[in-house]
């Protein structure tokens, strides 16, 4: 017998034995279903490491609901499942790839109608997996990764679910789904953006011969980030050949390079090829005239360069490499700000050129860098920050619990950046970060976690990479002196860790003594009073505002507390909204109760998300606000109260008592 025919015969065995599991399983009680399920998510496992048993697992998709395959668990309602969850599943440890696997088969099924599930249609199946395909486009042309290679069995599995599914259901609503996901990245202009990029290179093997207005826009971001011009396209979009390549050009010529890089809209889209950055350090030796034109500055950033020229050149030559290229946005961003015209930011930002930066700070930022890159660890420090300090509403936690730091970063970066450049010095040089807490200095190298926190600095900037840890260590330390005085403990910590840029008045549904929901209707008027404009006096919002939200599903159910910041409220198309700075990686998130945040369409501005302003305070705990600005809190309809109300205990209210 030859090695096919064992395989043959091995893979035979393990169907008939899944088979029998998977009616063992369908015939047991409710109560005892677990027991039966491990034998059929450990054949199911072994049958996932062939394409013949992959598809011997489809053939038995449309029995897995009635059988139990998903009672219990997570994966047990069909329409609960999200898109943007599967590849934490597929990706995850012990038995979650397999059962992620068989959820997706079960779509399958209902997507081909060999299945007619009760509450999803054949179509909503489909859209299910084309947005999840778009989502894991990495696992549809079965790219290799580092963690691909660590995992191979794990990855290889889910590289055979994709192939099916693009066997078995037609991609041609991919190309939308993909354009409306780089859209929407592109609108929270995020300074970690390995995502964006990831997706846009993935347009050039979807995309062969753009012709539709779909694959023409998707081609033009591709062409932005991989050959805007056709020179880096003959240089090989190596750097090295390129910086070679424009030794030998005219002026003329230099110029129509300038131009391509221009239309490849950095503005528009915050991304930079690596070979722009070697365009803008030629230009900085050979002509620096012209690089507020080629960063496409308007009349103030141009002004603000020619004020700051020869401080500008310095940050191009210590900061803008091939390796930092998306730092040009963040840069142009600072020119536009005109922060360059403040001393202290000028001055801040001229020390950390020759910082003597801690060994320990040094070694992070290298660790995260990428190798053969040439640069320093200040280089690398002074992009990350000239991107933060453009980009406030870009930083982002990554997958990390630090909100609360993150927060923090981006209302320095808009309202205090010189303070923010003390912090990065301070985290950069001394390895330690200083904060009063009622009169007491705290210092995060003196703080001692009981659990110390485990960063994944893979989605974080180079100024969170470095201040994060200390902020976060500071930030527990005063929720714990702030502990056991009868109230949030945000009502002392918020104005102490954020600064006098945060109001002293705080309101907050919780009774923390009871853990009961209290005078809900009072704290609804109080917000409408505060920052409703048609009750609070006009008056509108000097600084962000840090709030706390209940994180709601997209059944509404809670999963979370949350802290964002309140940026501003404004009508739009005569439906006033709430504009909030939101440090989760993703912006676009479904509540429940048809609450659905934007990030564009709605009067956003780059990294903001918005919700209808009555939405908003449905899913509101904790605010600040200013007690000498409020308004008429009688004056706000009890209709409007009722019908939040109702919103809120129909959601995550249903998991705390209410007391009047």
């Amino acid at each position: 017998m030859n090695e096919t025919q064992k395989e043959n015969d091995q893979i035979q065995r393990f169907s008939d034995s899944f088979k029998q599991a998977l009616h063992s399983l369908s015939e047991a009680p409710a109560f005892a279903k677990s027991r039966y399920q491990t034998e059929v998510f450990r054949l199911a496992t072994a049958l996932m490491d062939s394409d013949e048993g992959m598809s011997i697992l489809y053939g038995c998709a449309h029995e897995f609901d009635s059988a139990g395959v998903f009672h219990g668990g997570p994966w047990e309602r069909a329409t609960e499942l999200i898109p943007s969850l599967v590849k934490a599943g597929l990706k995850g440890e012990g038995v979650y790839p397999t059962v992620e696997t068989l959820s997706e088969l079960r779509m399958l099924a209902i997507a081909k109608e060999k299945y007619n599930h009760k509450e999803v249609s054949s179509v909503e199946a489909r859209k299910f997996l084309i947005r999840t395909i778009a989502l894991n486009l990495e696992l549809l042309f079965a790219e290799p990764t580092e963690e691909s290679r660590k995992r191979p069995k794990v990855f290889a599995r889910a590289f055979r679910l994709f192939a099916l599914l693009k066997d078995e259901i037609s991609l041609d609503g991919i190309q939308k789904q993909l354009l409306e996901e780089i859209e929407f990245l592109i609108a929270q202009r995020p300074i970690q953006n390995m995502r964006l990029q990831d997706l846009i290179i993935y347009v050039g093997k979807l995309v062969l011969s753009p012709q539709t207005d779909i694959e023409c826009k998707l081609y033009s971001y591709y062409k932005a980030i991989t050959a805007p011009s056709a020179r880096t396209k003959k240089a090989e979009n190596d750097s090295v050949k390129y910086r070679s390549l424009l030794l030998e050009l005219d002026e003329k010529q230099i110029d129509e390079e300038i131009t391509a890089f221009i239309d490849s809209n950095l503005q528009k889209i915050g991304l930079s090829h690596p070979c722009f950055a070697v365009l803008i350090r030629h230009l900085c030796r050979e002509s620096p005239d012209k690089i507020a034109y080629a960063l496409s500055l308007d009349d103030s950033g141009q002004a603000e360069f020619e004020k700051n020229k020869e401080f500008c050149l310095t940050l191009i030559k210590v900061a803008i490499f091939p390796s930092t290229a998306n730092s040009m946005y963040g840069f142009s961003r600072v020119l536009q700000r005109n922060l360059l015209s403040r001393s202290e930011i000028k001055n801040g930002l001229k020390k950390l050129i020759e910082l003597d930066i801690h060994a320990d700070t040094k070694k992070l930022l290298m660790d995260n860098q990428e190798k053969n890159s040439g640069l320093t660890a200040n280089s690398i420090l002074m992009a990350g920050t000239l991107s933060v300090l453009g980009q406030p509403l870009g930083v982002r936690q990554g997958n990390n619990p630090t909100c609360q730091a993150a927060r923090g970063i981006s209302l320095w970066s808009q309202h205090a950046p010189g303070f923010l450049l003390q912090i990065i010095t301070s985290a950069a040089r001394n390895n330690l970060v200083e904060m009063y807490f009622e009169a007491t200095l705290l210092k995060s190298n003196e703080l001692i976690e009981e659990t110390p926190l485990k960063l994944d600095n893979e989605r974080l900037d180079a100024v969170s990479l470095i201040v994060v840890p200390h902020l976060n260590k500071i930030y527990n330390e005063m929720m714990k002196r702030a502990s056991y005085r009868g109230e949030d403990q945000h009502k002392w910590v918020n104005p102490a860790f954020y600064g006098r840029w945060v109001s002293k008045g705080f309101a907050c549904v919780f009774d923390v003594t009871l853990g009961k929901i209290k005078h809900y209707k009072d704290f609804v008027r109080r917000f409408f009073a505060t920052h409703h404009p048609s009750f609070n006096g006009g008056n509108q919002l000097v600084y962000p505002n840090p709030v706390g939200i209940f994180v709601t599903d997209i059944h509404g159910k809670l999963l979370g507390l949350h802290a964002i910041s309140i940026q501003r409220v404004k009508s739009f198309d005569n439906k006033l909204r709430v504009y909030f700075y939101n440090p989760n990686n993703e912006g676009r998130q479904q509540w429940g109760n048809t609450i659905k945040t934007t990030v564009s369409g709605h009067g956003e501005r780059p990294g903001e998300s918005s919700l209808p302003f009555n939405e908003f305070t449905s899913r509101l705990y904790a605010f600040h606000f200013n007690p000498y600005e409020e308004g008429d809190a009688y004056a706000v309809p009890g209709k409007i109260i009722e019908e939040i109300e109702d919103v809120a205990q129909l959601s995550w209210g249903q998991s705390y008592t209410w007391e009047n």
